[in-house]
């Protein structure tokens, strides 16, 4: 298959096709490859989709706006889009990759999609790249379940942390400190990728892990550490 035909798809055509080869090319096939344009592509989804949903949902709080970013830009989202456009016959790699099945790796289609949008963004600018990403994503925005946003803290942590490809959360019980039918539980919620520790506490093991989820999760939003680099390759 062509790269028009991938064009096409798009509903996008480079004035540098080099740039839409760059993006498909995983380092396993060359030293040249996509991963700075898959940095700016992670950069320039989070912004589009940002401002997408606040000029859709006038009416919905910073809270329930991140949560729905968080859903839309993990990485099932963006396999979807790949399959879609049938990315997995457009990907240069390394025999090792080809012979392990690295064409359907989902952490490698992800990253082709996010290269794109970078591609897209350094040859047109930012306009035109999320109106790109806006038209590849419709059918999610249009199917967005809002009543299913009050997830509780450890689920939306996840599903964070998920779409930026960060290791998930470890809880270790600490301490336990009473009697069998009055414990306190003492928590600690770890996410080495990003340095981050809470602790808390509870008279259930499940309350200390939500609160110390909670905490957590609202240090991740307010640093905003993951709108950055801070995944691992695979």
């Amino acid at each position: 298959m062509t790269l028009s035909n991938l064009e096409k798809s798009l509903r996008y055509y480079f004035n540098d096709i080099s740039l839409l080869e760059l993006a498909l090319t995983h380092r396993s096939y060359s030293s040249n490859h996509n991963e700075r344009l898959e940095f700016l592509g992670d950069s320039i989804l989070n912004a589009s989709i940002t401002i997408i949903l606040f000029n859709k949902f006038i009416d919905i709080d910073e809270g329930v706006l991140s949560r729905l970013r968080a859903s839309l830009v993990q990485q099932n989202s963006l396999i979807k889009i790949a399959n879609k456009l049938n990315i997995s016959n457009y990907i240069k790699l390394g025999d090792g990759e080809i012979k392990s099945g690295g064409s359907r790796r989902p952490s490698i289609l992800a990253d082709s999609i996010e290269a794109i949008f970078g591609a897209i963004f350094q040859d047109s600018g930012f306009d035109i790249c999320k109106n790109i990403i806006e038209h590849q994503y419709l059918d999610f925005i249009e199917n967005l379940d809002l009543s299913n946003m009050g997830k509780d803290a450890k689920s939306l942590l996840q599903e964070l942390l998920q779409s930026k490809h960060i290791s998930l959360p470890s809880y270790i019980i600490v301490n336990t400190d009473g009697l069998a039918h009055n414990q306190i539980f003492e928590i600690d919620c770890i996410i080495s990728d990003l340095n981050i520790r809470t602790k808390s506490f509870g008279d259930t093991r499940r309350s200390a892990e939500q609160l110390a989820a909670k905490m957590a999760l609202d240090m991740v939003m307010k640093s905003n550490l993951f709108c950055s680099k801070n995944k691992k390759n695979y």
